[in-house]
């Protein structure tokens, strides 16, 4: 009842933000509430990452990894895949250069190097999984500026194809699931629960393309919702392995009956950058 309850609370609100561009366009402040939003939930997640991470005795540089953060949340903002690729790499590389650097000074210090490759490591990974993945849906928003409505219906197909995905899933795998995936990573994900995930995420692509989004023909929309669901699946895998190297059933107990939010982004996280890129190239 809780997982029910935190969904008809958080879904208005985000179709909402994914909306409001479309019928005012003319109006960038339109697009805040949704790129708000989404800082928040990556700040939120990878808030989470080092704290979990934190429990194995992992410990990041909480400071520099949000002043990382930070930094590419303003590249996102201005599109720098798009409009800016080299201010991209380069944050990519003055943010790994600076975990380096002031790690170093930290740990060398008290000689503890095994300290300083461990930091080091999270710290890095934590921004560039949560933030740097995350924030190509920061760009999909503020991008495509010269196609109208673009933008919407990526985010809303986005969203569609792998929130439908995860629920059919679910309660696919809590009925008629029988078959371990992956017992060691994640016990109670099935492969008839994959299946239907996959089978909801080509079913909603296909509507998608029949209603909001006909520039996306279901001849495209159906690989590549394939390609997401199970890039989604494995993602989520991905977070799940992690979190049981710290013992966690949950990344944190934010939401609800959903776990933590870093929970919720583990199948958007490894699918903006495919998602934001394909549209690069398709509607070019």
């Amino acid at each position: 009842m809780s997982r029910i309850i935190t969904a008809l609370f958080a879904l208005p609100f985000l179709y909402l933000t994914l909306v409001l561009p479309y019928y005012i366009p003319q109006y960038f402040e339109a697009k805040i509430p949704f790129i708000i939003t989404a800082i928040v939930a990556l700040v939120m997640a990878l808030f989470e990452f080092f704290t979990f991470t934190k429990t194995l005795g992992l410990k990041a540089d909480a400071s520099i990894g949000f002043l990382g953060a930070t930094a590419f949340f303003v590249a996102f903002i201005f599109d720098a895949p798009s409009n800016f690729p080299d201010l991209l790499s380069l944050t990519v590389a003055l943010f790994v250069i600076a975990v380096l650097i002031s790690q170093m000074f930290r740990y060398a210090k008290i000689s503890d190097f095994k300290g300083l490759l461990t930091s080091c490591g999270v710290t890095i990974l934590g921004v560039l999984y949560v933030v740097y993945l995350g924030g190509f849906l920061i760009s999909m928003r503020v991008g495509f500026e010269n196609q109208p409505g673009l933008s919407t219906k990526l985010l809303l197909f986005f969203f569609l194809v792998l929130m439908m995905g995860d629920v059919f899933a679910l309660y696919t795998g809590k009925t008629v699931g029988k078959h371990k995936l992956a017992p060691k990573i994640s016990p109670g994900k099935t492969w008839e629960g994959c299946a239907g995930g996959f089978i909801a995420s080509l079913t909603f692509a296909t509507i998608a393309s029949f209603t909001f989004f006909p520039e996306l023909k279901w001849q495209i929309a159906l690989p590549l919702a394939a390609a997401m669901n199970v890039l989604g699946v494995l993602g989520d895998l991905a977070e799940s392995a992690m979190k049981r190297g710290a013992n966690a059933k949950d990344a944190a107990r934010l939401l609800p009956g959903h776990g933590g939010l870093l929970d919720r982004l583990d199948s958007l996280l490894f699918n903006a950058p495919l998602l934001y890129y394909f549209a690069r190239f398709y509607f070019s």
